[in-house]
C-alpha cells in the first residue's frame, strides 16, 4: 500500500492551496483518513481527520479555514486550505487506516504519505 500526496507549494498570506492524497495497492477498505503537519522544531500535529462515513474532526487552529473531503471509490482524501497564515507553514502528511487482505484474513495498518511542503509567506 502506498499513499501519494501532492499539491503543496508556496503561497502568500491569505492564499489557498489544495492537497490531495491517493492510496493504492492492496486495499480492502479505508476507515479514517487524515492530514497531519510538522513545522520545523515542532512535533507532528493533527490537522483534520475524516471517517469513511464523513465524520470530521478539525484542529481548532484550522476550523473555518480548512476543509477535508474524500472520494471513497478513488481512495483519495483532499484538503482545501483557505485563508492561509504563516503559522500554517509545515510539511503536511496524509494518513490512512487501511484494511488489506492477507489470504483469508484481514490486516489493519496505518500508513503515512511522504509529506508535502506548504510554505506561507507574509
Amino acid at each position: 500500500v502506498q499513499l501519494q500526496a501532492s499539491g503543496g507549494g508556496l503561497v502568500q498570506l491569505g492564499g489557498s492551496l489544495r492537497l490531495s492524497c491517493a492510496a493504492s495497492g492492496n486495499i480492502f477498505s479505508i476507515n479514517v483518513m487524515g492530514w497531519y503537519r510538522q513545522a520545523p522544531g515542532k512535533q507532528r500535529e493533527l490537522v483534520v481527520i475524516i471517517s469513511d462515513g464523513g465524520i470530521t474532526n478539525y484542529a481548532e487552529s484550522v476550523k473555518g479555514r480548512f476543509i477535508i473531503s474524500r472520494d471513497n471509490p478513488k481512495n483519495t482524501v483532499y484538503l482545501q486550505m483557505n485563508s492561509l497564515k504563516p503559522e500554517d507553514t509545515a510539511v503536511y502528511y496524509c494518513n490512512a487506516d487501511i484494511r488489506s487482505r492477507d489470504g483469508r484474513d484481514f490486516v489493519r495498518t496505518v500508513y503515512w504519505g511522504q509529506g508535502t511542503q506548504v510554505t506561507v509567506s507574509s
